[in-house]
């Protein structure tokens, strides 16, 4: 961690082992790295929303999953070379996920550009232009002169009024 590499991951199964826990694992990384590198706990199962998944998620979940997996290892062939692994190209660290009804990989420093990270959604989205019309669905008290459709418009607490039809 004290060389050129910026990103390291650790997966661990619940199962693993009994005192080797998530939260042990956080503390351990974060006590031992100060000052040379931060460490962050992502659980996945607490990113879950929807409630039960329905077969077609487990199914589809489980082909990004095997992709997921396949990618890697190919990376790891990829730039691995006596002994050691060289990931230090833009495409070493990706998201798998959709894009125009094709499963692709994103690579992260993509992503960080098309990002709003204060509100954790896309800076550009292509639902945004019907937004007009379900606020006129949804009898909302907008005017139409002033509406400009397209723009992200983010809800705060002082923006919402029972007065003022939200």
């Amino acid at each position: 961690m004290k060389t050129d590499i910026q990103r390291g991951l650790v997966l661990r199964n619940e199962k693993c082992h009994e005192h080797y826990t998530t939260e042990f694992l956080y503390n351990l990384y974060s006590s031992e790295g100060k000052g040379i590198f931060d460490c962050r706990i992502n659980v996945l199962g607490h990113l879950q929303q929807g409630g039960a998944p329905t077969p077609f998620d487990r199914n589809y979940g489980t082909k990004l999953g095997v992709k997921a997996v396949l990618w890697m290892s190919e990376k790891l062939h990829e730039v691995y070379s006596e002994g050691r692994v060289f990931a230090d190209s833009e495409d070493s660290a990706c998201v798998i996920g959709l894009r125009k009804k094709v499963v692709a990989f994103s690579p992260v420093t993509e992503l960080k550009k098309v990002t709003d990270f204060e509100h954790r959604l896309p800076q550009e989205q292509w639902w945004l232009n019907l937004r007009l019309m379900l606020k006129m669905l949804a009898n909302y008290q907008i005017s139409l002169t002033e509406y400009i459709s397209g723009k992200m418009e983010h809800v705060t607490r002082r923006t919402l009024s029972i007065e003022k039809g939200f």
